[in-house]
């Protein structure tokens, strides 16, 4: 399962069959040897540029791939990654209500998303009414469709205008029509059923999709594929979630009993590591393209990391296995993983794993039941990259090459991202001064991995199965209260010894099935350790 090593948040695949290891870990996926073809990108309509080698020799020694400090310093200063001329994804359409609006974080940037039913379209917002500074997120889409402000009841059309402020007299001056009275708007469109946000409201942008597009991934359009979507916020930063993603040596071993990877020739351990032949093909203020022995990646800064696979089905058990000589054109899986920075410590992730086979089960299975799996694998190395990047921290983001000993290849798509971040972004992204650089202080293991609020209430599929099933608890429990009180308030001969016996069982039945509710529910919506001592 070579594929899934291209990042840890791959995850159980439903045209897979599974096995289970014990109680505390979910099915594992079978994928082996997928091989990766990489498509054509477009970014503004032209033919993306990351494709020039970068070193034709391959990276072995720490000396070759640890990009001497001085010279990125001298580097950066001429070509320089601007953070805010650039498209960042900010939720799944599918996770979005049209009912409500959402108040979103972005580049350290507040943001209010709301559905305009006059123009039809999503509008981003900054997050802020103009009257005494509210979240216009914490309010209501009124009967004309527009955003208002629960504070005061101030209300805003489709570009940032103010159409009311109930406070003015009718005859008064009108005041709502003030420049000061209006919100600011963010270019935003909607690509890949995807809400897309440029980062800067100067009125000079208003028209930059005409200019500039979000990075086009051609096999997100094609109907042929099935593309369900998950989003989680994530407590650690960008910079170490892209890299934990380009990172298939951990695998094995933080992800352990989760996802099967394939069996090396010589086995040095339990888990099955082995060397991976990885190197970076080209890098520029772009990105770079990567290349693995089992495929081709391909990062488009700053969001994007894709692994493109074609794969053949073994139809007789159902697994994923590579062909010896060439893989069938006709069944083909990506990976794609979109990286939203959001402030220092905290990110966001999209993930979504296209694929033109198997299609139908992902009409018949609820999104949320994949979701499960999916949070257990980002759980299950979620403390372990929370405590690395405060050490990362400690000793400064440039000198990460350094500090940190990667002597094999199969760090080398981790180097070129440490590479592409010192050279282009100075080691650091750009909050415009609005933070200091520290990190958040460290909340405690329950209130850190919780599932709830950085997943639940923000995935449309998973937030109603948890209701569903909540509601279902309750009436488990109130069946077994009302079998009980019946048994216990009907005389002796009004009904059987049988029949008292069956509902006495069925009381107990249901109220063990309450229990177990109350557990999956807490595990899969909540919170679930993952101790890696005993797995």
């Amino acid at each position: 399962m070579d594929v899934l090593k291209a990042s840890p948040t791959i995850v159980h695949s439903p045209y897979i069959p599974t096995t289970t290891r014990n109680k505390t870990q979910f099915a594992k996926p079978i994928f082996h040897n997928l091989n990766l073809q990489l498509p054509c990108y477009t970014r503004n309509g032209s033919k993306s540029r990351l494709f020039t080698t970068l070193s034709s020799s391959p990276i072995s020694t720490t000396e070759s791939i640890e990009p001497p400090m001085p010279e990125v310093e001298a580097e950066v200063g001429k070509e320089r990654f601007d953070w805010y001329s650039q498209w960042y994804p900010v939720m799944p359409v599918c996770d979005l209500d049209k009912r409500v609006p959402h108040g979103k974080k972005v580049l350290g940037l507040d943001l209010v998303v709301w559905w305009d039913k006059n123009e039809n379209e999503w509008k981003v917002f900054d997050d802020t009414c103009p009257h005494r500074l509210a979240p216009l997120s914490e309010g209501r889409i009124d009967q004309w469709g527009r955003l208002q402000c629960v504070y005061h009841g101030w209300c805003f059309g489709g570009n940032g205008d103010c159409k009311i402020i109930p406070q003015a007299p009718v005859d008064g001056p009108p005041v709502h029509t003030f420049k000061k009275a209006c919100v600011a708007v963010y270019p935003s469109v909607v690509q890949h059923d995807i809400v897309w946000v440029w980062p800067n409201a100067d009125p000079q942008y208003k028209d930059i999709i005409t200019k500039k597009k979000p990075p086009y991934i051609p096999v997100l359009d094609d109907p042929s594929f099935s593309k369900l979507m998950g989003n989680r916020d994530i407590p650690y930063g960008y910079e170490v979630l892209v890299e934990n993603l380009m990172d298939p040596a951990h695998v094995p071993y933080a992800h352990y009993g989760l996802m099967r990877t394939r069996t090396p020739t010589v086995k040095v351990d339990r888990e099955g590591g082995r060397p991976l032949d990885m190197k970076v093909k080209k890098l520029d203020i772009n990105g770079f393209l990567g290349k693995q022995d089992w495929g081709s990646s391909n990062f488009i800064a700053p969001c994007i990391f894709h692994a493109f696979a074609d794969v053949e089905v073994d139809q007789e058990n159902g697994s994923a296995t590579s062909s010896e000589i060439a893989p069938p054109p006709n069944r083909r899986l990506s990976l794609i993983f979109m990286c939203v920075p959001v402030s220092p410590g905290n990110s966001r992730l999209i993930w979504t794993f296209p694929r033109n086979f198997g299609v139908w089960i992902d009409k018949i299975v609820p999104r949320w039941i994949f979701h499960i799996g999916q949070n257990l694998i980002l759980d299950s190395d979620l403390y372990l990259l929370h405590v690395e990047e405060r050490k990362i921290m400690e000793i400064g983001a440039t000198n990460w090459q350094k500090a940190c000993f990667v002597p094999t290849k199969s760090d080398a798509l981790v180097v070129g991202f440490r590479r592409w971040f010192n050279k282009y972004a100075g080691g650091e992204i750009d909050w415009k001064g609005k933070y200091s650089g520290a990190l958040p202080p460290s909340p405690p293991r329950e209130q850190l991995m919780d599932r709830y609020w950085s997943h639940v209430v923000n995935c449309k599929s998973c937030n109603t199965a948890q209701k569903g099933l909540k509601a279902l608890e309750v009436i488990l429990q109130i069946m077994s209260v009302v079998l009980i009180g019946i048994v216990a308030v009907t005389k002796q001969n009004m009904i059987s010894v049988v029949v008292k016996t069956t509902m006495l069982s069925m009381a107990i039945v249901c109220f063990a099935a309450s229990k177990w509710l109350a557990h999956f529910i807490y595990k899969n919506f909540h919170y679930h350790d993952y101790n890696h001592a005993f797995v």
